[in-house]
């Protein structure tokens, strides 16, 4: 069984990931698998490249200054990037997904909904938290503007929208309880799973 883990920036995905991890639930991290897939796969680089041209890397690294800037205010160029690296993270996680021997595995990535993909999990999680406390999250793990954060809260869906689509919402405000919601939606796709 296929279980997305979805939220909004700074709402604690990978926070809640964490505890799932503790419950033995094998975890995939798209954002950080895009980013080793753009370096490690040869034909994502050569198609990236032949997108953003020779200065998307700097040696074997990419470079993620002149990448942001390229596509910052570009939504094409945004979209073109997007459907390089989304395909490959997507037959990268099915593969995996194979490997493991547990009746449900998550994919943790944050464009469920922006992205219409719904159709590709059994069952979505939703975490959120409170406008306020993700902005302080933000602005104390990214060093950046309070402006750049509400930029990026722009890019993406309200909870209000997202949540009626979610089947879990875990609400990460206080850490106690979130431990003991991961446990109650943990126990609820283990009775889907058999």
């Amino acid at each position: 069984m296929i279980v997305g883990l979805t939220g909004g920036i700074g709402s604690g995905k990978s926070t809640v990931a964490g505890f799932f991890i503790a419950l033995g639930v094998p975890v995939y991290n798209s954002d950080e698998e895009a980013k080793r897939l753009m370096t490690s796969s040869k034909k994502v680089k050569t198609e990236i490249i032949a997108l953003l041209g020779k200065r998307a890397f700097s040696g074997k690294k990419l470079n993620k200054k002149y990448v942001a800037e390229k596509i910052f205010n570009n939504d094409e160029l945004r979209e073109a990037l997007n459907s390089i690296v989304h395909p490959a993270v997507r037959r990268h996680f099915l593969s995996w997904s194979k490997k493991q021997k547990t009746p449900y595995v998550i994919q943790e990535t944050a464009l469920i909904f922006e992205n219409s993909s719904e159709h590709l999990y059994d069952y979505i999680i939703l975490v959120t938290a409170p406008k306020k406390k993700r902005i302080k999250r933000i602005l104390k793990r990214d060093k950046i503007t309070e402006q750049q954060v509400k930029s990026r809260f722009e890019s993406q869906l309200d909870d209000d929208v997202k949540i009626p689509l979610a089947d879990y919402v875990i609400d990460n405000t206080k850490l106690s309880e979130t431990e003991k919601n991961v446990l109650q939606v943990h126990e609820a796709l283990l009775k889907y799973s058999r």
